[in-house]
């Protein structure tokens, strides 16, 4: 589910109320814990955290003309889904995620390639996320992007 809301404001306001709590909290700690250089905005429907062009000017190489994307957070039909970029490109910080994740949730974690699911809000694990947010800085997420994207070319 995508949206038009232009801001994270309107994004959250357009929100169920069971859903909305949890975005705000998450929201709250992903901008209390990312890197200085991360910019928050929405991107592709959701409420999106990016290098912007000031700090990275190629830009997205699928689509130049958008921010380099990093994390994104998105209410879905079934689920709450945290998308993190340096979990997909990283195994070592995807490996670090998995092991830690049983250590804040009794649930099996539901995961994709750089999606995390939550399928009720009451157990997301909020400071495992903070702490995943303080382990890429924006330098380490453009050199392991550009190094990824050599590897396609």
């Amino acid at each position: 589910m995508t949206s038009d809301a232009k801001s994270p404001e309107e994004y959250i306001a357009s929100l169920p109320s069971d859903r909305k709590e949890a975005i705000i909290q998450l929201r709250k700690t992903i901008n209390s814990n990312l890197p200085k250089g991360f910019k928050e905005t929405m991107n592709y429907g959701m409420i999106g955290y990016v290098v912007p062009h000031s700090l990275y000017p190629d830009g997205y190489h699928c689509t130049p003309e958008l921010p380099l994307p990093f994390m994104s957070l998105a209410s879905q039909k079934n689920y709450i889904a945290l998308y993190h970029s340096g979990i997909y490109a990283d195994k070592d910080l995807q490996a670090w995620f998995v092991g830690e994740y049983p250590k804040y949730v009794s649930t099996k974690l539901d995961m994709g390639k750089s999606c995390v699911r939550f399928k009720k809000p009451e157990s997301i694990p909020y400071e495992l996320i903070a702490e995943l947010c303080t382990k890429m800085s924006v330098e380490e997420w453009i050199n392991l992007y550009e190094k990824n994207l050599k590897k396609m070319k």
